[in-house]
């Protein structure tokens, strides 16, 4: 049996639209955005609040800001959380901590930790934290796994002991912010 080249064509043709669509490519693994600030506002009945800026740094993103209202002399936890959601009273509705590789929680730069674990914040004698803080392994902007942006940044009543899974032992959110990207 003999096919006509148009026919065989047609035939070709057909068969090539009932394939899948390639998949997209994943997005970059690299900031795309060049600043981003966050406002921290009360939460859990707390006189917390503060602000920050961020912005992308060698091979991550760092956090520059002050929190308020927190006791004289004391340290909190503060971490990124997965969900840009603060609008629960106590914050939950930011979810846990932004853990793109499923890492066990830890303290950062001393083995396993979440993408969203930093150090305490440290008030001083009138109850303000400077921060001052470089999140590696992490993006601003792109969409990547690792990407921050879009998600909450939560200050936490007690310090983070660094061990406890999965968040620290750190207790109530006292405060609760969403990193918006400014351009």
């Amino acid at each position: 049996m003999r096919i006509v080249p148009a026919v065989a064509f047609a035939l070709l043709a057909a068969g090539c639209a009932s394939a899948p669509p390639a998949p997209a490519p994943p997005p970059p693994a690299q900031s795309t955005a060049q600043a981003a600030t966050v406002m921290l506002a009360s939460a859990s009945g707390s006189l917390v609040s503060g602000k920050g800026t961020l912005q992308p740094m060698g091979d991550g993103v760092h956090l520059r800001g002050t929190v308020g209202g927190l006791a004289p002399n004391s340290q909190h936890g503060i971490h990124v959380h997965e969900k840009g959601d603060c609008s629960a009273v106590d914050a939950s509705s930011a979810g846990g901590h932004f853990n793109p590789g499923a890492s066990a929680h830890g303290r950062a730069g001393s083995g396993p930790h979440h993408a969203g674990d930093m150090d305490n914040l440290v008030a001083d004698a009138e109850g303000v934290a400077q921060i001052n803080i470089h999140l590696h392994g992490v993006t601003l902007g792109g969409g990547a796994a690792n990407d921050i942006a879009g998600r909450a940044l939560v200050v936490h009543a007690a310090p983070d002991d660094y061990a406890t899974q999965p968040a620290g032992n750190s207790g109530a959110r006292v405060a609760c912010g969403v990193i918006t990207v400014t351009r």
